[in-house]
């Protein structure tokens, strides 16, 4: 009967350990976090992949998610420091780094999560735009006014184990009764802008053109220096030549004569006839009429 007892109670402790077995693992993805709770409370957590041990009855298991959340904020409107209205509208992306917060505090609940981070972000979209006249909000647009956002969201975010990992501006308008007389101004600074680049350009093309001009009398003055330096030059070695070609009298005579020949075959040169009155006592006299002093 003892046997019996016996036989039978390690057969209801089987059944019990069968039916309660699998309920004792539990298992922890790549991408999340584990929450081990004991009658409520948090026991550990853990973000290491694998299967876990717990007591059936007594733990309980709750899943976080460790990838990015992408959350489209509703737009909103802004005041700029110079007191003019614009239209924000951003999307952030978050994620979970302290699940222990983030339960405590949100219970885990992605849509509590999402009310948080709108009004943080809306916050610090406010305040980094408030302290920027509307000429340096539009200059600041892309990197450094997210980054801005993002920094000062984060700031307000951090106590409940969320970060914002990223604030981008979809856009970033102007109320509609005030966009033609911003883009009228923005397009007349632009217009005073390209004047200006315009008028320092033909300032500095004056300077070129008048330093080119300086250059090229310069060299021109120059050129001409040198052209009048080698024909007096070429005039004194021609002197000379002919100097030692008619150094005697005879070769004196002779060149004299071949002058007067040139003289007169130019006078009598061109169309129709030509009377030549000539002087006896001239050259081409005294070649002709053979007049000796």
């Amino acid at each position: 009967m003892k046997g019996l007892i016996i036989r039978s109670a390690l057969i209801l402790v089987g059944v019990v350990v069968l039916l309660t077995l699998p309920f004792s693992f539990y298992v922890v993805g790549p991408n999340e976090y584990g929450a081990l709770f004991k009658f409520g409370k948090i026991v550990s957590v853990t973000d290491i992949p694998g299967i876990k041990y717990k007591t059936p009855g007594v733990h309980t298991v709750r899943y976080i998610s460790k990838k990015l959340h992408l959350y489209d904020i509703p737009r909103s409107g802004v005041i700029t420091k110079d007191k003019k209205s614009m239209i924000a509208d951003n999307y952030v992306t978050w994620r979970v780094i302290d699940p222990v917060k983030y339960i405590q505090t949100l219970n885990a609940i992605e849509a509590r999560a999402r009310e948080r981070i709108e009004a943080a972000v809306y916050n610090a979209v406010k305040n980094v735009i408030s302290s920027m006249t509307q000429d340096e909000v539009i200059e600041a647009r892309g990197g450094r006014l997210s980054t801005e956002i993002a920094g000062a969201s984060n700031s307000d975010i951090g106590m409940y184990g969320i970060e914002i990992v990223q604030t981008e501006i979809k856009a970033l308008d102007l109320p509609n009764d005030n966009k033609a007389a911003v883009y009228e101004r923005m397009i007349s600074e632009r217009q005073n802008i390209a004047a200006s680049f315009t008028a320092e350009g033909d300032a500095e093309a004056r300077k070129i053109r008048n330093r080119t001009d300086r250059d090229a009398a310069v060299r021109l003055a120059l050129a001409e220096q040198s052209a009048d330096v080698i024909i007096a030059d070429g005039e004194v070695q021609y002197m000379r030549i002919l100097q030692g070609a008619y150094d005697t009298p005879e070769k004196a005579e002779f060149y004299n004569f071949l002058r007067s020949l040139d003289a007169l075959k130019k006078s009598l040169s061109g169309n129709g006839s030509k009377t030549i009155i000539l002087d006896k006592t001239s050259e081409i006299g005294k070649m002709i009429y053979g007049f000796q002093e």
